[in-house]
């Protein structure tokens, strides 16, 4: 039989990256449904006992000393994983998984406003790094690598496959990934998700009941939805900003800034008087599909997460832009003839396109969560969103391109051209 060196190469890539898929996509997979677990019964324990909520402070240090003692290498969180694939360095320490994970759950114990996607995409890229000491990768073979640690993240505490495997690409797409990328992408993302559903770990169910027929007026009310997000998101992305930069130039001791932020939002959750912006919030963002939500229940949501996670308390962001915006977009329905679920729908993600420049990953979210037949409806805000929430989003190591960058290019030019 005829040696064929080039067949020999294929095969041996081809089961390279089938066993990487495979063990990235169960390992990353059992972290979520543990993480996923584990933030169900600290949210139920806390629930419980809502005195928790005055420790914020101390929960607060807690997550600060941990970070600071044992995380300086990793407390940029997805940002780290952003700078490692635009300019690998050195591989992603293992321990970014067990920290990230601590210290949400920390976070949610003592009722910090955070979400849970980034533990997950931390923890799926942290183990799927740890293979490029195993396997003798090039460069862009260990970008391959990254992205399938985040696809693998998100698909599982989500339970959105598809879009997982879109966000990994997307949030990377316009630098340099490659689509041979793809497939493994979204063999991982299947992969994650499978393994959750295995264990039976249950993921949070939205319902849109009725979606209306497409007429010319409906369409045409997606643009005042698209564009509040899309306004929306880039509010969310500043005051994250804003607070992360404030807090770092006035505390120069890191633990200090979470104890401090933690007494700030106790006494703000105090004279609220309410818990619904304790946690995640999911009850609040399952309720916004069947009632009217609170006029200013999205901007309470995004103040509260803007405070706490730029104070240093880890979690996510992607939950809590859920939130705002299905919480938006439910209240919208007020003044806009749209069906509530639709409209809570619609914001739910379309917030969450804006902030991530990730517009085609949220449309295959939304079909995911609420079913096809909204699609037009759920792609078009998204899509508006994207284009109306600015060149800044919430992770400020993305590097932001394609037809959004050229545009507020082109806008910027003109404007100082007018100067």
């Amino acid at each position: 039989m005829e040696h064929d060196p080039a067949k020999e190469t294929f095969l041996k890539n081809a089961t390279k990256w089938l066993v990487l898929c495979l063990v990235v996509g169960l390992l990353s997979g059992m972290a979520s449904a543990l993480f996923l677990v584990s933030l169900q019964w600290v949210s139920n324990f806390r629930d419980r006992h809502l005195v928790l909520v005055w420790l914020l402070p101390i929960g607060g240090l807690m997550v600060g000393l941990l970070y600071h003692y044992f995380g300086k290498e990793v407390v940029k969180g997805n940002n780290l994983i952003l700078e490692e694939y635009e300019q690998p360095k050195e591989r992603i320490p293992l321990k970014m998984a067990p920290l990230v994970l601590i210290g949400t759950l920390l976070t949610h114990l003592f009722g910090g406003s955070a979400g849970r996607e980034g533990t997950a995409v931390q923890m799926g890229s942290a183990i799927a790094d740890q293979f490029s000491k195993v396997f003798t990768l090039t460069k862009a073979e260990r970008r391959t690598l990254l992205i399938i640690g985040i696809s693998a993240g998100f698909a599982s505490v989500f339970g959105t496959p598809i879009a997982g495997a879109l966000f990994a690409i997307e949030v990377l797409f316009f630098s340099k990934v490659k689509y041979r990328s793809v497939l493994p992408s979204f063999f991982t993302a299947f992969v994650a998700y499978y393994t959750v559903e295995l264990l039976h770990v249950q993921h949070t169910h939205y319902s849109i009941p009725t979606v209306p027929e497409l007429s010319l007026i409906n369409l045409a009310w997606i643009f005042p939805v698209g564009i509040l997000c899309g306004l929306s998101a880039m509010l969310f992305s500043k005051t994250t900003h804003f607070f992360t930069t404030l807090f770092s130039k006035y505390i120069t001791f890191p633990p200090i800034r979470p104890m401090i932020g933690g007494a700030v939002l106790v006494v703000s959750f105090y004279f609220l008087g309410t818990s619904k912006f304790v946690g995640l919030g999911l009850p609040t963002i399952v309720d916004a599909f069947q009632n009217p939500s609170d006029h200013f229940d999205f901007l309470w949501k995004l103040l509260f997460t803007c405070f706490t996670l730029g104070s240093g308390f880890k979690g996510g962001e992607v939950t809590p832009l859920f939130f705002v915006g299905a919480t938006l977009g439910s209240a919208l329905s007020g003044i806009i003839p749209l069906p509530v679920a639709l409209l809570a729908g619609m914001g739910f993600v379309a917030v969450f396109s804006g902030a991530t420049h990730t517009p085609i990953a949220c449309t295959a979210m939304g079909m995911e969560l609420f079913g096809v037949d909204c699609g037009i409806y759920i792609g078009l805000a998204c899509l508006i969103a994207y284009f109306c929430s600015g060149s800044v989003g919430i992770y400020s190591s993305q590097i932001v391109k394609g037809p959004k960058h050229h545009l507020y290019k082109k806008l910027l030019r003109s404007d100082f051209e007018n100067l």
